[in-house]
C-alpha cells in the first residue's frame, strides 16, 4: 500500500514535469556550496546532479557534517545554502542577525523519522513513552517492551545533528503529550554516531540495536517499527502517505536557509528543487514531497 501510494504520486508528479530537458545551458553559470544536514545530503546531491546536468556552467559543492554545522556556516557566511533537518533556534537567529546575516527559511521537502531495529527483533511497535524510556536509559532490556531477553543497544546521531535534536525534543522529551518533560536527555549509555548510514549499518548487524533514520536512508536490511503516540492510538509506520496525512507522529520538514531571499543561480537551483521535476526527485530519493 505504501509503495503503491508513492508510485501514484511519483507518476502524477512526473506527468507534470518537462519530458525533454536540454543537456546544458550557457546562460546560467556560477558556483555555490550547500552545507549541513546529513539527512538532507542525499536529496541535495540528487538535485545538484540533475541541475548541473542541465546547466553545465554551474558547479555545486555539497557536504553533510550535520545541521548544526550548516547553521554555523550560515551564521559565519561560509555557505550559500544551509541544509537542515531542524528549524533554527531563536538563539541562532539572534546570533546570525548580530553578524549581519538574515536567515531566510525555505521548506524543500518533508521526512518521516523511521525507528528501526534488526529484522530478527520480534518487536513491531513502540509508543512514544517507551521510546523515551529506552533513550533515557529507564528501559534497558527488550523484554520490558515485549521483546526477547537481551540488552537494548540504543543508537543515536551525534549532537551536531539536526536529527539528534529533533528526536530529543519530539520523542525523548515527549513533545505534544501530557507527560512532556523538557529536562529529559539521552541516557549516558546511548551510542552517538557520526552519520545516519553508520547507524543503519550497525542496526542491520546487531540484533539488539535500535536507531532512528530519515526515510531516505531506510533499507531492507533493517525493520521499521510502527510508532504509537499513546497506548490507545494505532501504530503507524512512516511513508509518503502517513507523513502527508499527518498520521505518523515523528515527521518533520526538511529545510534550506539562505542569507536573505535567494537570488541568481542559487535562486534558480532552489526554484528547481521546488518544481514538479524537483519534487519527483524527492519521491525517488525516499523522502516526502511538498503537499
Amino acid at each position: 500500500m505504501v509503495l503503491g501510494a508513492a508510485a501514484v504520486l511519483l507518476a502524477a508528479l512526473a506527468g507534470c514535469a518537462p519530458q525533454d530537458q536540454p543537456s546544458g545551458d550557457g546562460e546560467l553559470s556560477g558556483s555555490f556550496n550547500v552545507i549541513g544536514s546529513n539527512t538532507v545530503t542525499p536529496l541535495s546531491t540528487m538535485w545538484a546532479e540533475a541541475f548541473m546536468a542541465r546547466h553545465q556552467n554551474v558547479n555545486i559543492a555539497i557536504s553533510g557534517p550535520g545541521s548544526g554545522a550548516g547553521i554555523a556556516a550560515l551564521i559565519d557566511s561560509t555557505t550559500d545554502i544551509c541544509q537542515s533537518s531542524r528549524l533554527m533556534k531563536s538563539s541562532e537567529m539572534d546570533q546570525a542577525k548580530s553578524k549581519g546575516v538574515n536567515p531566510y527559511e525555505i521548506v524543500v521537502a518533508s521526512d518521516g523519522l523511521a525507528v528501526v531495529v534488526n529484522p530478527a527483533n520480534p518487536v513491531s511497535q513502540l509508543t512514544t513513552a517507551q521510546l523515551s524510556a529506552i533513550y533515557t536509559g529507564k528501559v534497558t532490556n527488550w523484554k520490558e517492551v515485549g521483546g526477547s531477553d537481551g540488552p537494548i543497544v540504543a543508537l543515536a546521531r551525534d549532537t551536531n545533528s539536526g536529527t539528534h535534536v529533533f528526536f530529543k525534543e519530539h520523542v525523548v522529551q515527549m513533545d505534544g503529550l501530557p507527560t512532556k518533560d523538557t529536562s529529559l536527555e539521552y541516557g549516558t549509555d546511548v551510542l552517538l554516531l557520526p552519520s545516519t548510514e553508520a547507524g543503519v549499518i550497525e542496526t542491520a548487524n546487531n540484533v539488539n540495536a535500535i536507531f532512528y533514520a530519515g526515510l531516505g536512508y531506510v533499507s531492507g536490511d533493517v525493520k521499521v517499527l510502527g510508532v504509537k503516540k499513546t497506548d490507545s492510538d494505532a501504530a503507524v509506520t512512516p511513508s509518503v502517505e502517513t507523513v502527508l496525512n499527518g498520521t505518523y507522529p515523528v515527521a518533520r520538514p526538511l529545510l534550506y536557509y539562505t542569507n536573505g531571499e535567494p537570488t541568481g543561480v542559487v535562486k534558480a537551483f532552489i526554484d528547481y528543487c521546488l518544481s514538479d521535476e524537483g519534487q519527483v526527485i524527492v519521491v525517488e530519493s525516499g523522502y516526502v514531497p511538498l503537499a
